[in-house]
């Protein structure tokens, strides 16, 4: 099974139960350096958005095969006064990119939107994690990216999780020599375990930016080099189109669900709509009532996804250049979709269906305006990621930066599949500086007005599917987050047409879902969830990463 290639960072700052002379800080990312990155600024006096940014710049070093700056991110924030802002970092394609550009001969060639100078989108983390800091930080971005940079020099030893995900694309990084030179031994082989991987030309490039600021990269060398190498190798981004990105500030997604309040984050984001849509579809059922552990409630929650996901395939794209209808998120429609469901058998969804007011656009307003606030009460959730293992596989030589490969999740063509086997239509179809669908799905949930967790996932389109369950999990069931990330997990996509679940949900309730007429297949392991939440006392942090990874969670107490 191929995960998409995204990292979570999940941070909390400072409860209203905090000691008013110093603040409370926790961090769970997927890499124990990165949560350490984010300790230490909580250390210099950063807040939990410093915390978020410092974290990501690490990851960018230690997990670059899943994230970085030559990637993109969505980071969802609310503040100490309760407003929410969702800053949008997403990739944008190129000026120069038309609809058409990855078809030959009539026909989509995956291959092009996936390796190489044309899978590559105009990068946009760096944009954003500028942005949030501006805004909402404490400590300069340039303080952030020298500690970052200091990593990058010294080196980490590589893990075996690491050499697993290097050794899945030794071919592809060996077609480029910016790549190879770094991730790669003189015989063109991965490293040895253990192997200390050193970054200077990351290292640098972080050191740049943090003297001359993100136009360094936007509008500077980077964007120099860039576009010579893309000129050199067939592709179509230039300085117009890296001096010309803007991250976005937008307005959450919100639903309520069995009295919580679920905020999420806007397309480009399919997750926002779509995780508040199955809920929706499932609140009318007694969930409660079954057993977690049964065929009973797999299927009934498999069938709420395959609805969302066939309404995903037709309506979602970038809210700035398709209008995604009002009527996906209402409880009516909901209602609607829910009577569609069998409990007794599985039902194929031919199409998409049609909300009532789907002329009506849900996200006709995108930009909002906050303060800066820097007081205790921060909850911030943020997914960053390159797309797919090493993204393009192109390394900007001279730069350490790996670039993505963002473009694959355009609709090259109406029902031709993505490398996650989604298909999406004219909505999501490519158009210059258009942004590309997003399964990341940021999340923050509420009660009686007040964060209690926060969750979110790499995986592809398996996030939505992953948050959702963590979310039942918590609110129908009474788990904590801790053990609703422990759970076995199941995901169905609508297209194509089979229930994937983990080996660990059971023989007895895989022959079940057979019988009620799932296509299943059985997979080791789907995602790799994060969560922040408070304890049962409503005082002290609990972090939660995913069991299924190498995640660490840390807590900072100051008295």
């Amino acid at each position: 099974m191929l995960h998409r290639a995204a990292i979570l960072l999940l941070l909390c700052l400072g409860l209203p139960l905090c000691q008013a002379a110093g603040r409370t800080g926790a961090a769970v990312t997927a890499h124990p350096i990165a949560t350490k990155a984010a300790m230490n600024a909580f250390e210099r006096g950063g807040n939990a958005v410093d915390a978020t940014v410092a974290a990501a710049l690490a990851l960018g070093v230690v997990d670059g095969f899943n994230s970085g700056i030559g990637g993109g991110c969505f980071m969802l924030i609310r503040k100490p006064n309760g407003s929410f802002v969702a800053i949008d970092g997403r990739e944008t394609a190129p000026l120069k990119a038309d609809r058409d550009m990855y078809l030959r001969d009539g026909k989509a060639k995956p291959e092009l939107s996936r390796t190489g100078a044309l899978a590559i989108g105009v990068p946009g983390a760096l944009a954003a994690y500028d942005l949030a800091i501006r805004q909402h930080g404490n400590i300069d971005l340039a303080e952030h990216l020298g500690q970052a940079a200091t990593v990058a020099e010294q080196g980490f030893a590589l893990d075996d999780a690491y050499l697993s995900r290097l050794g899945q694309v030794v071919k592809k990084l060996r077609k480029f020599p910016g790549s190879a030179s770094i991730f790669l031994n003189a015989e063109g082989n991965a490293w040895p375990s253990g192997h200390r991987l050193k970054q200077p030309d990351l290292a640098k490039s972080y050191r740049s930016i943090a003297r001359h600021s993100a136009d360094w990269f936007y509008r500077g060398p980077f964007a120099l080099k860039t576009e010579q190498w893309m000129s050199a190798n067939g592709g179509l981004i230039n300085r117009k189109d890296l001096a010309s990105y803007k991250a976005k500030r937008r307005e959450p997604v919100r639903t309520i669900y069995r009295g919580h309040e679920i905020v999420g984050f806007p397309p480009p984001s399919s997750g926002g709509v779509h995780v508040a849509q199955i809920l929706n579809i499932l609140e009318p059922f007694d969930l409660a009532s079954m057993a977690l552990d049964s065929a009973e409630f797999v299927h009934l929650v498999t069938e709420a996804m395959r609805l969302a996901f066939a309404d995903r395939a037709h309506w979602l794209g970038d809210a700035d250049f398709a209008a995604v209808p009002k009527g996906l998120a209402s409880k009516k429609y909901a209602r609607r979709l829910a009577k569609k469901i069998d409990p007794t058998k599985a039902a194929p969804v031919d199409a998409h269906s049609t909300p009532s007011n789907a002329g009506t656009n849900l996200f006709g307003k995108h930009t909002t305006h906050f303060s800066t606030a820097d007081t205790e009460g921060w909850w911030v959730t943020c997914t960053a990621t390159v797309n797919t293992t090493f993204g393009s596989g192109v390394v900007i030589p001279g730069t350490g930066i790996v670039m993505n490969n963002e473009m694959d999740d355009f609709s090259a063509q109406p029902g031709a599949p993505n490398v996650f086997g989604l298909i999406g239509a004219e909505a999501n179809a490519i158009a210059p500086g258009k942004r590309p669908l997003s399964s990341m799905s940021p999340t923050i949930v509420l009660r009686d007005g007040k964060p209690i967790f926060t969750v979110g996932a790499a995986g592809g389109p398996t996030i939505i599917t992953q948050v959702v369950l963590a979310i039942i999990q918590v609110v129908d069931f009474g788990k904590s987050p801790t053990e609703a990330l422990g759970r076995a997990r199941f995901h169905h996509q609508w297209k194509p047409d089979r229930l994937l679940v983990e080996k660990t949900l059971g023989q007895a309730i895989i022959d079940a879902l057979l019988a009620k007429g799932h296509t299943v297949e059985i997979v080791n392991t789907l995602g790799a969830a994060q969560s922040i939440g408070l304890g049962q006392d409503g005082k002290a942090f609990r972090g939660s990463p995913d069991p299924r990874g190498r995640g660490a969670f840390t807590v900072r107490h100051n008295e």
